[in-house]
């Protein structure tokens, strides 16, 4: 396994070959669903069918990690050096021999290839619509500025060099941490498109929200987004664990911690940057970091979705908010005292993701006013 090449080019054209066929399904789906639509129409709905799939890809990119299959084929973008598992059995049972729970095994080699799969799928989903917005930006006046889709393929194509990297780099914290970072910035990207294209169809403007509310919001997307990479950096450092009890950890509610080695943010899986193993209290003070921080956004989060609903613009923002601040609640402690289970874990992502595109979809449909 050592001896592997991190890059093998060979199969590159045989896995676009199965993103392509696979983004062939929804485009078909957009095309004959939406017929009688215009042409902004049709871009609008293959932007929300995009949004969704991507925001899949994400739940499917948290179960490649969380499943310990993100190493399933040591080289990328294929399987050594194949467009499959199924052409590198041989390869792989030899892998599952010498090591029988990982990090190759036959699953997870197929479950990380079905995450390339779909990641390459998604990124053709997105170059339609980088190419057909500039299209269409000559012939008709669209709703979206042709800039933004451009953006989202630049910006596909950066997640794309960074899962490239979540291989080659043997899952290094700081790029799986920056990966699930990047898929979020996706995730919101593809939302402002969705919104701009359905303001635009409805003929809608946006809702005035007083300038106490936008700080609020403002300042409580910048508290998700700190939440978001502290939880990515517990789970690539695999510290849910380290406090299995709640609210106090380990018997206490200020446990013995270090947290100059827990944030060394260049450094190997496992490993301090001098290349001694990572102490316990590090991964303590990880995970403490991460819950503490929850707190403060479960707070902010009510706060924000009580004066929206009140505001009376964004109610249904405010309802999403709360709704997903209960589920995050819930999913998190569930990690804890249940010993971090798959479905739970998965979801807590899932949960972080849609408060991303919540937020963002508040931010969009707001604008300064002076309502309350």
């Amino acid at each position: 396994m050592n001896a592997q090449p991190a890059y093998n080019l060979a199969p590159t054209l045989a896995v676009m070959l199965a993103g392509l066929l696979l983004a062939l399904g929804p485009l078909a789906w957009v095309w004959l669903r939406n017929k009688p639509a215009t042409p902004a129409g049709r871009l609008q709905a293959l932007t929300v069918l995009t949004l969704f799939l991507t925001f899949d890809l994400v739940l499917f990119g948290a179960f490649t990690r969380l499943t310990d299959s993100g190493l399933g084929c040591p080289d990328w973008p294929g399987c050594y050096g194949n467009a499959s598992p199924g052409g590198a059995h041989a390869e792989i049972s030899l892998a599952q021999a010498a090591m029988p729970t990982g990090p190759v095994t036959h699953g997870k080699a197929w479950i990380e290839m079905i995450h390339r799969y779909l990641a390459t799928g998604v990124g053709v989903l997105i170059t339609v619509l980088a190419g057909a917005t500039w299209y269409l930006r000559q012939r008709i006046a669209l709703p979206v500025n042709p800039w933004l889709p451009a953006l989202t393929l630049a910006w596909v194509c950066l997640q794309g060099a960074f899962g490239a990297l979540t291989v080659t780099m043997k899952l290094f914290p700081a790029i799986v941490t920056l990966h699930l970072l990047g898929g979020m910035a996706l995730l919101a990207l593809l939302c402002v498109q969705a919104v701009a294209y359905a303001r635009a169809q409805r003929g809608a403007t946006a809702a005035p929200l007083a300038a106490h509310s936008r700080t609020l919001l403002a300042a409580t997307f910048a508290l998700v987004a700190l939440q978001v990479a502290l939880g990515g950096w517990v789970s690539t450092n695999y510290a849910v664990l380290a406090c299995n009890t709640f609210p106090a950890c380990q018997g206490s509610f200020w446990p013995a911690m270090d947290f100059g080695q827990g944030f060394e943010l260049w450094r190997e899986l496992g490993m301090t940057a001098s290349g001694q193993h990572i102490a316990f209290e590090a991964l303590t003070a990880i995970h403490y970091a991460h819950r503490l921080t929850a707190y403060a956004v479960f707070i902010a989060l009510g706060w924000l979705a009580w004066r929206l609903w009140h505001a009376g613009a964004l109610r249904r923002q405010a309802k999403w908010l709360a709704g997903l601040a209960l589920w995050q609640f819930a999913t998190g402690l569930s990690n804890v005292v249940l010993d971090w289970p798959l479905a739970a874990a998965v979801s807590h992502t899932g949960g972080a993701a849609a408060l991303v595109v919540v937020l963002t979809w508040a931010a969009c449909e707001s604008r300064a006013g002076v309502a309350a």
